[in-house]
């Protein structure tokens, strides 16, 4: 009798050990987890007796609190004071229609449900006291002077701005166009279908600036340039002959202005104008699978690490019926076209932006980021993002070699439109065919500072639909975004 009682009591013991155990997962480490759910229906119901965390860039509220009372009980819905202005990365929390951007990826720490055991102990005491529980705070590195400027810039063109600080990885500028006003989502989300730009669908709720995979065109060439000094085959100073063609793959490839060849030029006099023969050359020799190598240590063929949702963030590379594509053997990408940007090759703004800022970086690319930190309902910083190095793309005196050709091609090549007085500025123009007149993606990548220093501020401007170039298009809007980040409101 008495070891059938201790069997009855250990088997007790069991149940009591293994229901503790289990509530202590599903209330702790899994609750995370479960609150993320888009189809958790009655878990986001509930999260709206939650005070959600402000958003804030970095003084300005972009998204906080409307308290409604419903059956006698206080419910927290969310209103976006900046509306359009920084939709894409924001995002939106709704009861209907989910979640998006930060306010999804984020949501743990928004509503306070990713804190520590003591702070989770507290959470259930207020719950006992009636008292509302209180999420984090989310303050974000946007620029908003600079975000706004992108998008007036934009209009009504179909298109995207990324801009970042080459030397942390902040991203400054991260503009979408068309874009929408997240109040609408809610309850008047058909007026968001009713948004037209100069482009058909116009999507407004895509972040083209992470999720826009576009044709690069000479842009491209900036990553070419950076595999042919790498190999130490080629230098600035490497002497080409152009006729104003390559011949790749039996096909004659023709530069973008086919005016009046070049005849004999140097690498970085290639670059300065953009002569797509001498690229198309470079690549014939290099093959595709080195360049694309290349690529990866500029982030190509990973998602871009940002802090919105994957599923809004595309990796750039060579695609191939809808999906990434690495090659097996040089022979099955054209090199030739492929090193100006063309053939299958697809990239992201915020990608370019990343290339761009490698270069000017002294060759260092560095993990973007848009939290700048996350502080406490008492004010106290939780968590702060540092620095952090993604890759060496390039060598130093190869990244002084690049960027010096980008600077002579914005004082005295293709990229002009983009000259700011007092800066040093470094650009490449792209414009990439799409087989439809008047239809081209055109592109300005850059980075600039003042002289003698790091850059602050490295840009990928992407406009779809256009019949001019890129340093007709897209480098003017550059321009007006870097002047917005390097000269403080109010000086002349």
């Amino acid at each position: 009798m008495n070891r059938q009682l201790t069997r009855v009591g250990w088997v007790a013991m069991a149940l009591i050990v293994a229901l503790v155990v289990g509530t202590t997962y599903w209330q702790t480490w899994a609750r995370p987890g479960l609150a993320a759910r888009q189809d958790n229906e009655i878990q986001r119901v509930a999260e709206f007796q939650i005070r959600r965390g402000l958003i804030l860039a970095p003084t300005r509220v972009l998204a906080r609190n409307r308290p409604q009372q419903r059956r006698g009980k206080t419910l927290y819905f969310r209103k976006y004071p900046q509306g359009r202005l920084a939709a894409h990365v924001v995002g939106y929390s709704t009861v209907s229609r989910s979640r998006a951007g930060l306010e999804k990826s984020l949501n743990g720490t928004l509503t306070g449900t990713e804190r520590g055991l003591a702070d989770l102990v507290e959470r259930q005491l207020n719950d006992l006291r009636g008292k509302p529980i209180v999420g984090d705070t989310v303050v974000t590195t946007l620029d908003l002077r600079a975000q706004r400027v992108a998008l007036e810039q934009l209009g009504r063109t179909c298109g995207a701005v990324a801009a970042i600080d080459p030397r942390s990885g902040k991203l400054l500028v991260m503009a979408s166009s068309p874009s929408y006003d997240p109040n609408l989502v809610e309850s008047r989300f058909s007026e968001i279908g009713r948004i037209t730009a100069d482009c058909r669908p116009a999507a407004p709720l895509v972040n083209r600036a992470s999720q826009g995979l576009y044709p690069p065109g000479s842009i491209f060439k900036v990553v070419t340039a950076s595999a042919a000094l790498e190999t130490n085959r080629f230098a600035p100073d490497s002497i080409f002959t152009d006729p104003g063609y390559c011949i790749a793959y039996g096909k004659r490839v023709n530069n973008f202005d086919t005016s009046s060849p070049f005849g004999r030029l140097s690498l970085a006099t290639a670059l300065q104008y953009s002569v797509n023969s001498v690229f198309c050359n470079i690549g014939k020799a290099l093959g595709a699978k080195r360049i694309l190598e290349q690529s990866r240590k500029f982030g190509f063929y990973e998602r871009p690490p940002l802090e919105t949702p994957d599923g809004e963030r595309y990796p750039s590379g060579l695609y191939r019926g809808g999906e990434l594509w690495f090659p097996t053997r040089d022979s099955d990408v054209d090199a030739g076209r492929m090193a100006f940007g063309q053939e299958r090759m697809l990239v992201t703004p915020l990608q370019m932006a990343m290339v761009a800022g490698g270069i000017g970086n002294a060759g260092i690319v560095m993990r973007p980021y848009v939290v700048e930190k996350v502080v406490s309902p008492r004010g106290k910083t939780v968590s702060r993002t540092g620095r952090e190095r993604l890759d060496r793309a390039v060598g130093p005196v190869n990244a002084r070699d690049i960027g010096d050709m980008m600077v002579r091609a914005v004082e005295a090549g293709t990229g002009t439109a983009a000259r700011i007085p007092g800066f040093r500025v470094g650009g490449k123009t792209g414009t990439a065919e799409t087989g439809v007149a008047g239809r081209n993606t055109t592109w300005f990548i850059a980075f600039a500072g003042r002289p003698g220093e790091r850059p602050s501020v490295a840009i990928a401007v992407a406009l779809e639909r256009q019949s001019l170039t890129g340093g007709a298009t897209a480098a003017p809007i550059a321009r007006a975004v870097m002047e917005a980040i390097l000269i403080p409101a109010g000086n002349p």
